[in-house]
């Protein structure tokens, strides 16, 4: 624990800090967390990610007391807010989504561009890269075709390659 007026290293409990005799969460020059120096004014910590107030806490501690980001795994001092490493929000009542709707959100599909360049281009005449998009009725077209002779399976190679293809859902695959 640390002063907020002075960044003074403070035991557990004190009423008031004794280099300074101002209260432990009085002032605004410092983390309460880990000491480092803040604006004034500043709402979080961007060392540790606390919150430099006092509203209620998401991530609840385990067993040793420890608190872990939900979206990287991160540990965290305890009352961080936002964490350091991804950035995730840790409050209560916010929005938070998966990493499967944050990509639905985003309009970026989680299936794999290489995975789908290199079907397409391996086993595009048998319409795999189709079959692994989830779009099933074209790839057994595809597949009774040989890929429209071959010519609809390089038109997919081409557009996987360039990162145009989309899922089932009609989202892009981006993400090589």
């Amino acid at each position: 624990m640390f002063c907020r007026s002075c960044g003074s290293e403070l035991p557990e409990g004190t009423k008031f800090c004794t280099s300074c005799g101002v209260g432990p969460s009085e002032g605004n020059k410092f983390c309460s967390v880990c000491g480092a120096e803040v604006q004034p004014g500043a709402e979080v910590c961007v060392k540790c990610g606390v919150r430099l107030a006092e509203p209620e806490i998401l991530i609840e501690k385990e067993g040793g007391g420890a608190m872990f980001c939900w979206n990287c795994g991160k540990e965290l001092p305890e009352g961080a807010e936002f964490c350091s490493s991804c950035g995730a929000s840790l409050l209560k009542g916010e929005v938070r989504l998966a990493r499967s709707e944050a990509a639905e959100v985003s309009g970026v599909s989680e299936k794999s561009r290489l995975a789908v360049t290199l079907l397409a281009w391996f086993l595009g005449e048998f319409g795999v890269h189709r079959f692994y998009l989830g779009k099933i009725g074209t790839g057994i077209a595809m597949l009774f075709t040989l890929g429209g002779l071959g010519i609809w399976a390089l038109i997919d190679f081409i557009f996987a390659v360039s990162g145009k293809m989309k899922d089932k859902e009609g989202m892009i695959i981006e993400k090589w």
